[in-house]
């Protein structure tokens, strides 16, 4: 009895144990067959059909404020300032004496010249008197009254007396014009943004005394990205802000361009002009300019995660045959829209939503276009 309980336990065990692994090989079975199941190409990328557009967009760039003209005004002799006759903040006119110096030397050597001037004229004056007295009478009726040897000696007199007189008379211009710099006047209608002498300063020639600005029109100067030099052709005005008026905003008209490009910085520099009549601009200031552009011909824009960068290049996927082609672009402009892009592009190519380099060339998927 004791044998027959020991058989039935031990045949219950090898059955259970068959059993159990019978379910393990099923069970082992079902998983490694869920993955097979999936039937190849059935991998969905989205994609989209590339279409020609113009690339627009508004960008804001830094600027600066200049005055419309400026002059750094110098003494251009030594001396002591006599008078300022401007002041810091003041409005001038153009010719206006701003400073007088006091240099006696200059105004004595210039007195100087004005005495030998009236001495070489009178000089001159007295030989062609004689001149032409000699040359009357040797032209009279009785011949040998002036002999041509002193009608000669006296037409030499008075040629070398007109070249002294000339001599003499531009010494004078010079020290005329030597002493008209112990005048400063103003070169241009404007204000004066800095004075550097007082009344009795030695001031030598080279000492800077004023600083002059025409602020009533201003240039406004914005270096423009190399990127965006091409997409403004029919730009004429543009609108800035500056932080002395942050809501108010001032308008200004294009009026050069410098036409190069500055190695480095990459920007060529713009220049527009500014009405500043009301004053309220100053120069030196920063400002914000918001200037218009549009790419001019065709222009392909596409989703920023289209475009996939390695070391090496820029490219995006494109759908040619059923398989996927890499095509290097170039960037332009970021609009609201995406990025422009360059390359051997067509109107109606397919093109992966995201490019990655680890679709490579050649390989096939589900491309659904989305519309």
């Amino acid at each position: 009895m004791m044998k027959t309980a020991k058989l039935m336990t031990n045949n219950n065990m090898r059955v259970i144990s068959i059993l159990s692994a019978a379910i393990f090989l099923v069970s082992c079975d079902s998983g490694s067959k869920s993955p097979a199941s999936e039937t190849p190409g059935t991998d969905t990328v989205p994609a989209f059909i590339l279409k020609a557009d113009t690339a627009r967009k508004t960008v804001e760039l830094p600027a600066e404020l200049l005055p419309y003209e400026q002059a750094v005004l110098f003494a251009r002799v030594e001396g002591f300032v006599r008078s300022m006759k401007a002041d810091l903040g003041d409005n001038v006119k153009k010719g206006q004496v701003l400073a007088v110096i006091e240099a006696p030397e200059v105004s004595s050597r210039f007195a100087e010249s004005e005495a030998t001037l009236l001495s070489a004229k009178a000089k001159w004056a007295s030989s062609r008197d004689n001149f032409e007295r000699l040359y009357r009478a040797s032209k009279a009726e009785t011949p040998g009254i002036v002999a041509p040897a002193d009608l000669e000696r006296s037409r030499q007199q008075m040629l070398a007396d007109s070249a002294g007189y000339e001599a003499a008379a531009r010494q004078s211009q010079a020290y005329k014009a030597v002493s008209g710099y112990l005048h400063i006047t103003a070169p241009f209608d404007g204000v004066i943004t800095a004075r550097n002498a007082d009344p009795g300063t030695l001031v030598g020639s080279g000492a800077m005394l004023f600083t002059i600005q025409n602020n009533r029109t201003l240039r406004l100067r914005a270096a423009v990205p190399e990127v965006y030099v091409n997409t403004a052709a029919s730009l004429k005005e543009v609108a800035f802000t500056v932080d002395a008026w942050p809501t108010q905003q001032f308008t200004a008209t294009l009026t050069r361009k410098s036409g190069a490009i500055d190695p480095a910085t990459r920007t060529e520099l713009w220049e527009f002009k500014v009405d500043n009549s009301r004053q309220l601009l100053k120069a030196g200031a920063f400002a914000y300019v918001k200037i218009s552009m549009e790419r001019q011909g065709i222009s392909y824009v596409v989703p920023a995660p289209a475009i996939a960068t390695t070391q090496e290049r820029k490219f995006v996927i494109v759908v040619k045959h059923g398989e996927a082609q890499w095509v290097d672009v170039r960037q332009g402009m970021v609009t609201n829209k995406g990025v422009e892009v360059f390359g051997n592009l067509n109107e109606g190519d397919t093109v992966l939503v995201k490019g990655t380099d680890e679709r490579k060339p050649g390989t096939s998927a589900h491309w659904k276009v989305q519309r």
